[in-house]
């Protein structure tokens, strides 16, 4: 198996470099089949939409490209968002969507004894290991796994066996390992290698795919002037091409400030954005930065509901965002919560726990509506007349009458904290 390693000496890795390090990745191989396993839009400046299209370009001649975005719980691509984010080449026809209620089947379990040591206790369930039936499929040659490495709120680092077991996983590991992460405190894990999470994706990994044709491609980018940069390439099989995509990524998206904002403004890209479930990455990725009594303020487009998915949505409406402690008491005592785990971690990562105040600036959701799961309400148009997303810059910024305010134009290229508080 491949290993290659790039870091970009300049402001990026050049195309041609990028070119020859996927054509080196799949030279000397008998391929007549291949699935493809990228992220979808909500990954806009992951690159992994250009890297899936110089594969397919590279291959479509002499080989059957399939391509199955990594949705997790997210809606299914439509056609205008496969061709924004993958390019015009590419046939619609080529897209497989991943189902993660129907097209899955269980592979393996992850004994509820590993599960109680790596969480410290905390949770003892066993979790059933379910995936896209396609990974499965053995007339595929090669499956390429392609995502962004990066702080996360649920694992710690984003993507490499996250992609397979989470992008590609069911209803069972998706809710088991995101409740997880919820429990044990995502301000413990967010931006490291190990967590409990990490750790179950990890004996996964080990036990239930290692015969599997896989090969990550992962990235670390960082964004200029809204275009991503490539930074780091790391395709190959090996862990430590991960730990090393780590180690990049700390370096370059964990962002630590010398002193914590009191108001911090994050604007929501409507291409990517479109429900709180994946806005509440301005919540997730701010929350060890933002002073105490402070206040987030989202400018939130295209947010128009809570849950990708219309069951999540509904539990979302019905709970809301009211901290850590009622969350956990309504998920005791109801059924629909216990069910639905992935919800019930996602409400707990998306409060402050009364710590500093949330605010979403929208326009297709109703001020009863947001404040309706317990988040602070203003009009999108009044909030973009005072806070200009393009009169702003990334990082402190002072206002005409004086209010000092930290701008992030996207909160899922990074993590933010206080230097003192994180570092202690």
């Amino acid at each position: 198996m491949v290993n290659i390693s790039i870091r970009a000496t300049d402001k990026q890795i050049p195309d041609d470099q990028l070119v020859e390090a996927l054509k080196k990745s799949i030279e000397g191989r008998s391929l007549k089949k291949i699935l493809l396993l990228p992220p979808d839009i909500t990954r806009l400046h992951s690159y992994a939409g250009k890297i899936t299209a110089l594969y397919y370009q590279l291959l479509k001649d002499t080989c059957q490209v399939d391509i199955m975005p990594a949705l997790g719980t997210h809606d299914p691509m439509p056609e205008h968002e496969c061709v924004e984010f993958f390019g015009p080449e590419i046939p619609f026809s080529a897209y497989i969507p991943h189902r993660w209620k129907e097209d899955v089947v269980k592979i393996g379990t992850v004994p509820a004894e590993y599960v109680k040591e790596v969480s410290e206790g905390l949770i003892d369930y066993p979790i059933d290991v379910e995936v896209n039936e396609k990974l499965l499929d053995p007339t595929y040659d090669l499956i390429i796994s392609i995502g962004q490495v990066v702080p996360h709120e649920v694992v710690g680092m984003a993507n490499y066996s996250k992609n397979v077991f989470v992008g590609c996983g069911g209803k069972t590991i998706i809710n088991r390992s995101h409740f997880l992460g919820a429990v044990y405190g995502m301000e413990r894990l967010m931006g490291k290698d190990n967590s409990p999470v990490r750790s179950v994706f990890d004996y996964a990994e080990a036990h239930f795919i290692k015969d599997l044709p896989l090969m990550y491609v992962l990235t670390v980018t960082t964004v200029e002037q809204g275009l991503a940069m490539l930074q780091g390439l790391y395709i190959g099989r090996e862990r430590i091409l991960f730990e090393n995509a780590i180690a990049q990524s700390q370096a370059l998206n964990f962002i630590l400030l010398d002193r914590a904002p009191k108001k911090v403004v994050v604007y929501l890209d409507e291409r990517e954005f479109k429900s709180t479930w994946l806005g509440n990455k301005a919540v997730y990725r701010t929350r060890m930065a933002i002073a105490d009594d402070g206040e987030l303020l989202i400018l939130a487009p295209g947010v128009k509901k809570f849950g990708e998915d219309a069951g999540i949505d509904l539990l979302l409406r019905k709970y809301g965002y009211v901290g850590r402690m009622k969350v956990l008491e309504a998920y005791k005592a109801n059924q629909d919560l216990q069910e639905n785990l992935s919800a019930a971690a996602h409400l707990i990562h998306g409060s402050s726990d009364g710590r500093f105040s949330i605010t979403y600036a929208v326009e297709q959701l109703t001020q009863a509506e947001v404040e309706g799961v317990n988040f602070n309400y203003m009009k999108l148009t009044d909030a973009v007349k005072r806070y200009d997303p393009t009169q702003l810059k990334d990082g402190w910024n002072v206002m005409p009458d004086g209010e000092e305010i930290f701008y992030i134009s996207n909160p899922a290229i990074g993590l933010w904290a206080d230097r003192k508080k994180f570092l202690g």
